[in-house]
C-alpha cells in the first residue's frame, strides 16, 4: 500500500510542477509580447479580438517554451544513467 501512495504522491508533485512551469512561461510570454508593437499590424488594437489574439499568442508561445523546458529537464535526468 505504501508504494502506491508514494507513486501517486510523486505523480501529483510532478503534475503540479509541470502546471506551474507552464503558467510561469505563459506569464513571461505575455509580458514579453507586451513589449512588441503589435498594434501596427492590427486594424483595431483596442478591440476584444485583438486582445484575444494576444492571449492566444501568449498561451501558444508559453506552452512551447514550457514544453521545451520540461523535456530538457527530463533529458538531463536521463543522463544520470550514463555515469
Amino acid at each position: 500500500m505504501g508504494d502506491t501512495d508514494s507513486f501517486y504522491q510523486s505523480m501529483g508533485i510532478t503534475g503540479m510542477t509541470y502546471i506551474l512551469i507552464v503558467l510561469v512561461c505563459i506569464t513571461l510570454s505575455w509580458l514579453s509580447l507586451q513589449q512588441l508593437k503589435l498594434e501596427t499590424f492590427l486594424k483595431n488594437p483596442k478591440s476584444m479580438p485583438s486582445k484575444l489574439l494576444l492571449i492566444l499568442l501568449s498561451i501558444a508561445l508559453g506552452y512551447q517554451v514550457a514544453s521545451f523546458l520540461i523535456a530538457y529537464f527530463e533529458w538531463t535526468g536521463m543522463l544520470k544513467g550514463l555515469l
